[in-house]
Formats: C-alpha cells, sequence, structure tokens
C-alpha cells in the first residue's frame, strides 16, 4: 500500500481546519477590521509626515531616503494587525484562567500546532482587511518604493510569515504563564512595552545608535516589523534575514513546547 501523500495526512487536515476556522472566526468581525484599517490609515498618514520632516533633516540617514522611510511607515502600519504589535493575547490565558484549558490538552492535537494555527488564520484575515488598505493609500497619497524582483516578493511573503510565527511565539509563552501566575497583566504590559519599543514599530531599529542598536537588531522583536520591512525594502541579505528569523521562530515553538509540557504537569486552574 502506497503512503497517503502529506496533504491527505489526518493531522495535517486537522491543523488546515482550524487555520480555516481562525479565518472565518476573526471574518465575523469585520467591521472591527475596517475600523482597524481605517485607524491604522489615519495614523500611517501622521507618522509618515512626521518621518520625512526628520529624513528631510537627516537626509540619509541610517542608509534610508525618505521614500525608504514612508515606505517602512506604512510597512509598519500594515503589520500592526497580523503581527498583534500593540498586544491582543491569545484566547488561551483566558481558557487557563477559566479552567477550559483542561480540555485543550486532551484534545487530539498539539495545544502549540492548534493555537498556531488558528493564529495563523487570524493574521491572514487581518493582513487581507487591515494591511493592505493603509499600504494602498499610503502608495498613492506619498508613493512607496516597491520591490522590482519576483524573488523579493517571495522572500517577502514568506518573511511575513515567519514573522507571524515569531509574535505568536511570543504571545504564547505570555498567554501560558497563565498556569504559574495568578495575574498575568504585568507579563502582558511588559510584553507590549518590549515588542513596541524594539520591533522597529515606532522608529527603524537602524537608527539605533551603538550596543543599543546591535541588541535591538538581534532580539525575537526585531523579526516581527523591521526585518520584513528591510526585505522589502531591498536592505537586507535576504538568506541571512530569513536564517534569522527562522532561528527565533524555532527557538520560540520550542520553548512553546517545553512550556507546554510543563504546564501538563502543573496547571493552576483559578475558580476552576
Amino acid at each position: 500500500m502506497r503512503t497517503p501523500p502529506s496533504w491527505r495526512c489526518p493531522t495535517f487536515s486537522l491543523y488546515l481546519t482550524i487555520f480555516r476556522y481562525g479565518f472565518r472566526r476573526h471574518a465575523a468581525y469585520r467591521a472591527a477590521a475596517v475600523a482597524g484599517a481605517f485607524t491604522n490609515t489615519v495614523f500611517g498618514i501622521l507618522r509618515a509626515y512626521v518621518l520625512i520632516a526628520l529624513w528631510q533633516a537627516r537626509p540619509g540617514l541610517a542608509g534610508y531616503d525618505v521614500a525608504d522611510a514612508v515606505t517602512f511607515c506604512f510597512l509598519t502600519q500594515a503589520f500592526i494587525g497580523p503581527m498583534q504589535v500593540f498586544g491582543g493575547t491569545l484566547d488561551l490565558a483566558q481558557r487557563v484562567r477559566s479552567g477550559d484549558i483542561a480540555l485543550d490538552l486532551v484534545r487530539p492535537g498539539s495545544l502549540l500546532l492548534w493555537s498556531l494555527a488558528d493564529d495563523l488564520g487570524r493574521a491572514a484575515y487581518l493582513f487581507l482587511l487591515r494591511s493592505i488598505p493603509p499600504t494602498l493609500v499610503g502608495a498613492v497619497l506619498f508613493g512607496i518604493r516597491f520591490p522590482a524582483e519576483a524573488l523579493t516578493w517571495a522572500a517577502f511573503a514568506l518573511s511575513v510569515v515567519i514573522g507571524v510565527v515569531v509574535s505568536f511565539g511570543l504571545r504564547y509563552l505570555v498567554a501560558l504563564s497563565s498556569c504559574w501566575l495568578f495575574d498575568d497583566l504585568g507579563v502582558q504590559s511588559l510584553s507590549l512595552v518590549m515588542t513596541t519599543f524594539f520591533s522597529g514599530m515606532i522608529l527603524p531599529l537602524v537608527i539605533f545608535p551603538g550596543w543599543l542598536g546591535t541588541l535591538a537588531r538581534a532580539l525575537p522583536w526585531a523579526a516581527m516589523v523591521q526585518v520584513p520591512a528591510d526585505v522589502f525594502l531591498g536592505k537586507a541579505d535576504l538568506a541571512g534575514a530569513l536564517a534569522f528569523q527562522a532561528l527565533w521562530a524555532a527557538a520560540l515553538l520550542a520553548a512553546g513546547a517545553l512550556a507546554t509540557r510543563a504546564a501538563r504537569r502543573k496547571v493552576v486552574i483559578q475558580g476552576g
């Protein structure tokens, strides 16, 4: 008997179904996604004028010109939804507090991969509805520097997907901390500050001076925003950039798997 193709594997089918479910579940909140796209667009326009003023005052700063800065601005606005840059924890934290995590741990599948598939579905939907509109508006109003080569587009698409996985890995660890903490609000707040500052969301990490810039570009948050943006702008070695992201994605998923294994042995369920 021949081995069935991998795409017919029951495990693959399960996670593909969860991906579709995550996509459809978030598609139910279309008005919220449209409002988010509008907000991202407005703040993108405001940020663009700030960055234009900065780069006109400091031409060629960190190897960027004005067009690069504007493109970076609207790319980072596009990443807010899919990457959950400004927070947005997984449902896992609430399920820990309610005790429903006990059901999740006995499902016919990995809790980590189940949550990842659902989150990828969410990111795919938000990319379509919250990422594309602000980018198109930025292109019309300011002009955006689009890649000229198909290879760059392919590398950018892969970079965005890996960036979402890195974002998920960080948020999964934060959510799973609820198994040991009575209140994960402090961890969430710390995660929000680190993500906002070290991802490149506020300012490109390339303008951070000295050791701070070196450190910022080596941390996992850079894989969420700065690296995909540099890939799009053609300012990164494609192989090196993707390898950097993949390394952090693998490390965070491995840490998530270890944390899940530990949670199976000791889970603090509040009120359950």
